[in-house]
């Protein structure tokens, strides 16, 4: 019933076209506007995928001005019937160590300007109000495949995790990190939110790959969060994070997922109050 294509959104540093084969560019535009770059066409072992920059290739678009729902429309016009998106995040718990690998599960929204919805009643978008759950919030199916193959890479990896997602593009003040500390909220980043909510309006399953690139600023002691120290933890992890991609994607595409996407739509649907 539905064939496997598979989106996959690169965070800071971690939206390199090569892991795709026989890739062609495609520019597109949605009732929403235009996603954050065009989109890049390709496979993973056979596998047809489409990778779009969040931030767009140059990294020039801040948190708050990504289009999200430009770049989730786009994602599944394009026939994506699953998301792998990754995100840089900072650790708010001791044993989750600059480098680590998180399977997110949850996340607090403290985002204050990013539109989360398609049914806004704006002209030519989806018609109602949608009152979506968000428990669970990812895609338990896919978390599971991307568990699976952490393991069988002996790649060490957290299997659950809440991110807090901050409005941004700041970081964090001491006094912020440590709210979301006595949260038990384990990361904080600026992407994951609408991102997961919108993916899931769209039915579309969405997981996502976390890496750990500092401890934010709450530890008394150690380096503070800083661009530098961020993209230094990207490049020595930069590897690890694509290999979990290429070796998800053909595992999703030997299942049968036609149960877990029907299931999906039909929960859009019921939240439509004019369904």
């Amino acid at each position: 019933m539905f064939s496997v294509k598979v989106g996959i959104i690169g965070g800071s540093g971690l939206d390199d076209p090569d892991i795709l084969k026989n890739r062609t560019e495609k520019k597109v535009s949605t009732p929403f506007g235009d996603p954050s770059d065009a989109l890049i066409l390709g496979e993973i072992d056979g596998v047809q995928c489409v990778l779009l920059a969040r931030h767009g290739r140059k990294h020039s678009i801040m948190p708050s001005n990504i289009n999200y729902r430009a770049n989730i429309w786009a994602l599944k016009e394009e026939g994506c019937t699953h998301i792998l998106a990754t995100t840089a995040t900072g650790s708010l718990k001791e044993h989750i160590k600059p480098g680590d690998v998180v399977i997110l599960d949850n996340f607090v929204d403290r985002t204050y300007s990013r539109k989360q919805t398609f049914f806004d009643g704006e002209p030519n978008h989806p018609i109602g109000v949608c009152h979506l759950p968000m428990e669970p919030a990812f895609c338990e199916k896919t978390r599971e495949v991307l568990l699976e193959v952490t393991k069988e890479l002996n790649i060490f990896v957290h299997e659950r995790g809440t991110a807090v997602t901050i409005e941004g593009p700041r970081f964090s003040s001491k006094a912020e990190s440590k709210i979301y500390r006595s949260w038990d909220c384990d990361l904080v980043n600026m992407t994951c939110v609408p991102e997961v909510v919108l993916a899931k309006e769209a039915a579309i399953c969405y997981a996502s790959i976390a890496l750990a690139t500092d401890y934010d600023c709450w530890k008394e002691t150690g380096e503070k969060v800083s661009v530098s120290e961020v993209l230094k933890t990207f490049k020595e992890n930069v590897a690890k994070v694509t290999n979990i991609l290429t070796s998800a994607v053909p595992r999703i595409a030997q299942q049968n997922w036609d149960s877990t996407l029907t299931e999906m739509a039909n929960a859009v649907r019921n939240s439509d109050m004019l369904k």
